[in-house]
């Protein structure tokens, strides 16, 4: 049962394993509240279907511990170790007027700043550890790049126009400075 296309899943935590004997589910939470995951009551899996039903949680250390339906013994809570758990876009509450949901990123056009040129467009989203990148696929073919989602190399985001201004690094290999520096040359 895949989720429509104009309400998209958006992950919200992962479940980390058993907590105790008697089936409880420890759930690392991707919200700015942990017990905010508890309100979403009943939990997809990235196809949409089904995952898990909170019944009861508790905030700890590292998330939540949640009893769910269905879940009553110490191997069936350890036997969902990584699933990951999804809510349709429209449960989440509406961002404030100047914030967004990195997942509404997905789509939107890059240009760069200082010169309106198209850079492509937003494929995904991606965080390997060392902060947000946006994942470029360039309009007019080729391989996709990556840009650092850092306020220097995306200085504006204009949801509502579709739009991304960014004024991405250097890439190895690539002069630093301007054109207009490259054309003066070194006057030392």
């Amino acid at each position: 049962m895949a989720a429509p296309q104009d309400d998209p899943l958006i992950l919200v935590g992962r479940v980390a394993g058993g907590f105790g004997v008697r089936g409880e589910v420890r759930i690392s939470t991707y919200t700015e509240d942990p017990m905010s995951i508890a309100a979403f009551k009943a939990l997809k899996r990235q196809d949409g279907s089904p995952a898990l039903t909170i019944a009861s949680a508790r905030k700890t250390k590292d998330g939540v511990v949640c009893r769910c339906s269905g879940i009553d013994t110490k191997e069936a809570a350890d036997a969902l170790r990584g699933l990951r758990l999804y809510v349709p876009r429209s449960a989440l509450p509406q961002p404030d007027e100047d914030e967004f949901y990195l997942t509404d990123l997905v789509g939107l056009s890059v240009r760069h700043v200082a010169t309106d040129v198209l850079l492509g467009r937003v494929k995904s989203v991606q965080n390997f550890g060392a902060g947000d990148i946006l994942e470029i696929t360039p309009d007019l073919g080729g391989p996709t790049w990556y840009l650092p989602f850092t306020r220097a190399a995306v200085p504006e985001v204009k949801i509502g126009e579709g739009l991304i201004l960014a004024d991405p690094p250097a890439l190895v290999g690539e002069p630093e400075g301007s054109a207009e520096d490259e054309e003066l040359g070194d006057r030392d």
